[in-house]
């Protein structure tokens, strides 16, 4: 008598995200053990990243940082740096580097304050640049004292603040109320914090604002002041021991969280600061020790970006070329964010405008993340679920039929995989999703393609083959210029003999 088929479905397929850090033998079919060029889409589905292309058509440079100034009068300019200049400008990028200076890495932190835009670098004279002269701020005609060559700055309370320079990376810095070209008049000064952190040495890593409070990060440690609008009498309201952050450009700002890199994970503030120990929320957890693993070995910068838009987090590790992508709508039951992973975007610099456009550094200039294309070029979305047992982990599965629902991908060529018993060899079947032309009905390769409310979706069935213990199912997608989610996974396996 022949044996009943059994059928897993999978709604929502990698609807947490990937999980590198648990056993696959214990996590739930939500999870994604390959989610490369992905994010988790508005939907809840696992769907392809948007791509780029150029906005810079001429005076193109290799661009590793990018800032939005606010003018005094509302308006914004595009300022960015290479290794070598400092432009302004968009589709034109404009050199306003000044004559006699030499940018070095073009790393720049940057802050405005009162209609001028400010970039420091360790070791460099600071530039100012207020729309329509750029220079050193040594050369400003209102200069006064000496302006701190630190790495870290951030405007706040009406004036600058700096830290980690050459010969110093425990002293804060202050400029004068709305000025940052004095520093030695009215209410500018400094504080050393050696002796405040709570577990001994540390050295400054980031500074921040955020809920009326002056944030100051070590490594290992982070300090809270109140009061800072009068920084002479601001006095130290909270500290935080055992975590720090370790890179300055990875702290951003959500609105009612700071998110930031520590030496053991991505962290989030709030909640830092609300428990003081551990164990507090991991964002990073699900990804932990792979993440960890190639910031250890991480030679380059380490830079982030926060879209509200896109609801997401990027981290960007420069040599890894590994973004490693955070969905920030809500967290999962332990705290931990959905992530997924990007390797062939490979942004130099990032910058989100406040009118929600997202500017990446790329080769020739500024790039726009949008799109499906990188810069004209097809890339690849995968997409792999943990290993299935159909819920009779000893017994044989010999697999039959896969279905999938596809949303998007007009005219696009996709591959579904599967593998057995922990092998990276794996049974593939291509197909080609159907082309969404308006008013019509078109036949996918294998399967119906079909209209639903103007959205293009794609079921194609496999005839399958093979047999063994677990099952892994994979979708491999070219993205080409249309969005591609996966909406449903379904196999039906005969359940064999104990093994």
């Amino acid at each position: 008598m022949a044996k009943e088929l059994q059928s897993v479905a999978i709604q929502a397929p990698g609807f947490f995200g990937l999980n590198t850090q648990d056993s696959p033998t214990s996590l739930s079919e939500q999870f994604a053990l390959i989610a490369d060029n992905c994010v988790i889409d508005q939907f809840g589905r696992i769907g392809a990243r948007k791509g780029w292309s150029y906005v810079t058509s001429s005076g193109g440079d290799n661009l590793v940082h990018i800032s939005e100034f606010i003018k005094a009068n509302g308006t914004t300019e595009v300022i960015s740096a290479s290794a070598t200049k400092i432009y302004k400008g968009t589709s034109t990028l404009v050199d306003i580097t000044p004559s006699s200076y030499t940018v070095g890495d073009g790393n720049f932190s940057t802050a405005t304050l009162n209609g001028v835009i400010y970039l420091f670098r360790k070791g460099s004279d600071p530039i100012y640049y207020n729309g329509t002269t750029c220079d050193e701020v040594s050369a400003h005609t209102d200069y006064s004292g000496t302006v701190p060559a630190g790495d870290i700055v951030q405007s706040g309370f009406g004036r600058l603040w700096v830290a980690q320079t050459a010969s110093d990376n425990t002293t804060v810095f202050w400029s004068d109320l709305l000025t940052g070209v004095k520093w030695n008049t009215g209410s500018s000064g400094s504080i050393d914090i050696s002796k405040v952190w709570p577990n001994g040495a540390d050295e400054i890593t980031a500074i921040t604002i955020h809920n009326n409070f002056l944030i100051i990060f070590g490594k290992t440690q982070i300090l809270v002041y109140s009061g800072a609008d009068d920084p002479a009498t601001m006095k130290l309201e909270d500290t935080v021991d055992g975590i720090g952050c370790i890179a300055r450009d990875s702290i951003q700002v959500t609105g009612k969280d700071i998110i930031f890199l520590s030496d053991d994970g991505l962290r989030s503030f709030a909640r830092t600061i609300q428990e003081k120990s551990m164990p507090m929320r991991d964002i990073s957890k699900n990804v932990r020790t792979e993440m960890m693993s190639l910031i250890a070995t991480e030679t380059g910068r380490i830079y982030s970006v926060y879209s509200p838009e896109e609801a997401f987090y990027l981290l960007q590790l420069e040599t890894n070329g590994i973004t490693y992508c955070f969905d920030m709508r809500s967290p999962l039951e332990d705290g931990s964010a959905r992530v997924t992973r990007w390797n062939t975007i490979t942004p130099q610099a990032f910058c989100r405008l406040r009118d929600g456009t997202l500017f990446l550094g790329q080769g020739a200039g500024i790039a726009k993340y949008d799109g499906f294309k990188d810069n004209a070029a097809i890339y690849t979305m995968s997409y792999f679920t943990n290993y299935i047992d159909f819920g009779a982990p000893s017994n044989l599965k010999l697999l039959k039929n896969l279905k999938i629902t596809i949303i998007g991908g007009s005219d696009t060529q996709a591959t579904l995989n599967w593998g057995y018993d922990y092998s990276f060899s794996y049974r593939k079947k291509t197909f080609v999703l159907a082309e969404q032309i308006l008013a019509e009905y078109n036949i996918a390769e294998y399967n119906l393609g079909e209209f639903n409310a103007g959205v293009l979706v794609n079921r194609p069935s496999v005839q399958a083959s093979g047999g063994g213990q677990v099952i892994q199912l994979g979708v491999e997608s070219e993205i080409n210029g249309s969005a591609v989610s996966i909406q449903r996974l379904t196999a039906q396996a005969i359940i064999g003999r104990t093994i």
